[in-house]
């Protein structure tokens, strides 16, 4: 008997799928694919090398890459009788990006809104969106498995939120601590890293690109800048449940891509 109930019931699944987009109109191929860290290659070969460890494996491969998509050199204008603390472009006309599109695009935080009155906080818009069908949280990470020669001036802030009922556009957020130091970023350096939870530890995410259909758009839109009227949206989960389509993942032209 206990063995035609054990027949009966469904192989687990092995992997989630959680699907991505660059949600915009124009200049969307300056966005690379999200990248998996998985196996980093190693010189040795030894049956006892890292690049060989089950446990470092898993924990690389659990990880994905969101690298800038536009060299970065900003530094920090302080306040003035006149006006309010900036950001420039430091990089003036030799910069590879116009000074109008960056300032579309990054931004600096009101002062009253900074953890400590010296640590301005600087925020980089993303087109990048992350959709789930299964019970998934998306935690935001800074690149700790990346070396930096020059260490940034300051500190990256993570954030984590539930993709399957809350899907937003990626923000990175920086705690600049030493503002005397610019904040330079190349083109295709490592921003954040994403990870992935569900109710399965054990699963493994497979990374899929999604389109963005009618019903995603207007759910994303309902839940998009409501931290401008509200406190505390997390206490909006459980309308934003009511209110979710039965479906968000739409594979784009049936590929799968970073398995």
């Amino acid at each position: 008997m206990l063995g035609a109930l054990l027949e009966a019931e469904p192989a687990p699944q092995r992997v989630i799928e959680v699907g991505w987009l660059v949600d915009i109109e124009k200049g969307g191929v300056i966005y690379a694919s999200p990248r998996r860290l998985g196996r980093k290659p190693s010189a040795s070969e030894h049956a006892k090398a890292l690049n060989r460890c089950p446990a470092i494996n898993d924990f690389d491969a659990r990880h994905f890459e969101i690298a800038c998509p536009f060299d970065l050199n900003i530094a920090f204008v302080p306040a003035t009788d006149k006006q309010e603390p900036s950001l420039r472009n430091a990089s003036g006309g030799e910069s590879a990006i116009r000074g109008q599109q960056l300032g579309r695009l990054i931004s600096l935080s009101r002062p009253v809104e900074w953890r400590d009155p010296a640590r301005p906080i600087v925020q980089l818009q993303l087109p990048y969106l992350f959709l789930s069908d299964d019970p998934c949280w998306l935690n935001q990470l800074p690149p700790f498995m990346t070396y930096r020669a020059a260490p940034l001036p300051g500190v990256m802030l993570g954030g984590r939120f539930p993709i399957h009922i809350w899907p937003r556009h990626q923000m990175w957020a920086f705690e600049w601590y030493d503002t005397s130091q610019n904040i330079v970023i190349k083109r295709g350096e490592p921003l954040f890293y994403l990870r992935f939870e569900c109710n399965d530890a054990s699963r493994h995410v497979r990374l899929v690109e999604t389109e963005m259909t009618p019903d995603v758009r207007d759910y994303v839109d309902s839940v998009s800048t409501v931290a401008n009227y509200v406190n505390q949206t997390f206490s909006l989960f459980a309308t934003a449940q009511e209110r979710r389509p039965p479906r968000l993942l739409m594979p784009k032209n049936a590929r799968r891509g970073n398995d």
